[in-house]
C-alpha cells in the first residue's frame, strides 16, 4: 500500500511540475494574442484552408503541447481540416521537447525537423487524395460507434475540406463562458482556487525549469523548503487544484465547456480563466495516463523503454509504438533514454512523429473515433521514416546512432 501511495503522490506531483506547468504557460500565450488581436490570430487559420495543414505543423512544433491543444477544438468545430489534425498531431513535440532541446539540442533540432516535415507532408496528402481514410475510419467504427455529440460523420461532408475522405464532426459552439453555476461558497472558493492555481503554475514552471537544467534527476517525495521539498508541495498541490478545477471550479469561475476554441477573450483575468481551465482539463488525462503507466510498470514489471531500446531495426519502431501511448509521460521517459546514449537517433525520431503528446487528450474526450483515426495517421510515417533512419542515418550520412547530439 506504501508503494501505490508513494506512486500516485509521485504521478500528481510530476505531472503538474513537469507537463501542466509548461502547458499553462504556452496556453496562455495563445489565448493572449487571442486577446490581443481580438481573435485574428485563430481566423487567420481558419481563414487560409491551403495554409491550415502548414499552421497546424508550426503550432504543433512549440514545445509542450499547448500549440497542438488549441488546433483541437477548431476540428472539433469544423473549421479545419482533418489533415490539420494529423499535422499537428505528428509534429507535435510534447514535453520530452523540454528534455531533448535541454540535454540534446542538436539531436532536438534534427528530429523535430524531420517531424515537421513528415507530419506537414502527410496532412497535405490526407486532405488532398484521403490515403484511404475512409477505410480506416470504417474499421474504427466497427470498434466504437460515433459520437452523437461532436462525433466522426463518416461518410458526410461537413467541415472545411470536403476534398479528403474524412467528412469531419458537426460544427461544434466556439462561444461560451461565463458560469453556468452560482453558489455563496463554491463562487468564490473557486475563484480564490483558480488564483492559487496560477500561483502554483508560477512556481511550477520554475522548479520544472530548474528540473530539466539539472538533467531530469529523480526528486524524492518529501516536503521542505529546499528544492526536492518545493517541487512535492507545489506539484501535489497544483495538481489538486487541478483537478478541484475541473471537477467543480469551471462551473463557477467559468469555462464550464471544455475542449472548445474561443474566438477571442473579454479581458484578461477571462484569458487566464480559459487557460487554467483547459490546463485543468489536460491535466487530469495526464494524471490518468502517469497512473496507468505506472502501475502497469509496478505491477508486470515491464519496462517499455528498454523494449524501445532493442537493437537492430525494432529500435524506431519500438519508439513508434511507444508514441501511441497518450500523453508525455512515457516519451519523457523515453527522451531521457535517449540523452543517456542508450537509445538510437532513429528511435527518438520515429517517436518525435508518432506522439501526439497532451494534445490527443481534448479530441479523445470529445470525439475519440477522430483520435485514433488520427494517431493511426501518424504512426505510419513515424515507422517509415524511423526505419529509413536507421539503415541510413550511419551508414549514408555518417552520423552517429547512438548519443548524436547528447551534451
Amino acid at each position: 500500500m506504501n508503494e501505490l501511495l508513494t506512486v500516485l503522490l509521485e504521478s500528481l506531483r510530476d505531472g503538474y511540475v513537469q507537463v501542466s506547468a509548461f502547458v499553462a504557460v504556452t496556453v496562455l500565450a495563445f489565448g493572449l494574442i487571442q486577446y490581443r488581436t481580438d481573435g485574428a490570430a485563430l481566423a487567420v487559420i481558419e481563414d487560409n484552408e491551403r495554409l491550415q495543414v502548414l499552421f497546424g505543423g508550426i503550432l504543433g512544433l512549440t514545445p509542450g503541447c499547448g500549440g497542438a491543444i488549441v488546433v483541437m477544438p477548431l476540428y472539433v468545430r469544423g473549421t479545419v481540416s482533418f489533415g490539420t489534425v494529423v499535422a499537428t498531431l505528428g509534429a507535435t513535440a510534447g514535453d520530452s521537447a523540454f528534455v531533448i532541446l535541454a540535454l540534446a539540442p542538436e539531436a532536438a533540432l534534427y528530429a523535430y525537423a524531420i517531424a515537421f516535415a513528415a507530419s506537414v507532408a502527410t496532412g497535405y496528402l490526407v486532405d488532398s487524395v484521403g490515403l484511404g481514410v475512409t477505410r480506416v475510419d470504417n474499421a474504427v467504427a466497427q470498434l466504437s460507434p460515433a459520437m452523437a455529440d461532436g462525433g466522426t460523420v463518416v461518410n458526410g461532408s461537413v467541415g472545411p475540406n470536403p476534398a479528403h475522405d474524412y467528412g469531419g464532426p458537426s460544427p461544434a459552439c466556439a462561444h461560451d463562458t461565463g458560469p453556468d453555476r452560482h453558489s455563496r461558497v463554491l463562487t468564490p472558493l473557486s475563484h480564490l482556487a483558480h488564483v492559487l492555481w496560477w500561483v502554483a503554475a508560477v512556481a511550477g514552471l520554475v522548479l520544472g525549469s530548474l528540473y530539466l537544467l539539472r538533467g531530469g534527476p529523480e526528486v524524492p517525495l518529501t516536503a521542505g523548503i529546499g528544492f526536492d521539498g518545493l517541487f512535492t508541495v507545489v506539484g501535489i498541490i497544483g495538481a489538486v487544484l487541478s483537478l478541484y478545477l475541473y471537477a467543480v471550479g469551471r462551473h463557477y469561475v467559468g469555462e464550464g465547456e471544455i475542449a472548445r476554441a474561443r474566438d477571442s477573450f473579454g479581458s484578461v483575468y477571462d484569458t487566464l480563466t480559459h487557460a487554467a481551465m483547459e490546463t485543468s482539463f489536460v491535466t487530469v488525462w495526464v494524471l490518468v495516463a502517469f497512473l496507468v503507466y505506472e502501475y502497469a510498470v509496478l505491477l508486470t514489471g515491464i519496462d517499455v523503454t528498454t523494449v524501445a531500446s532493442a537493437a537492430g531495426v525494432l529500435a524506431p519502431i519500438g519508439g513508434a509504438v511507444v508514441g501511441l501511448i497518450p500523453g508525455c509521460g512515457p516519451q519523457i521517459l523515453l527522451a531521457s533514454v535517449y540523452a543517456e546514449g542508450s537509445l538510437p537517433f532513429s528511435a527518438l525520431t520515429a517517436n518525435a512523429i508518432a506522439q501526439d503528446g497532451d494534445a490527443l487528450f481534448p479530441l479523445l474526450a470529445v470525439d475519440a473515433k477522430a483520435a485514433i483515426v488520427a494517431t493511426i495517421y501518424n504512426f505510419l510515417p513515424a515507422v517509415v521514416v524511423g526505419v529509413a533512419l536507421h539503415l541510413l542515418w550511419a551508414p549514408v550520412f555518417g552520423m552517429a546512432e547512438f548519443g548524436f547530439g547528447v551534451l
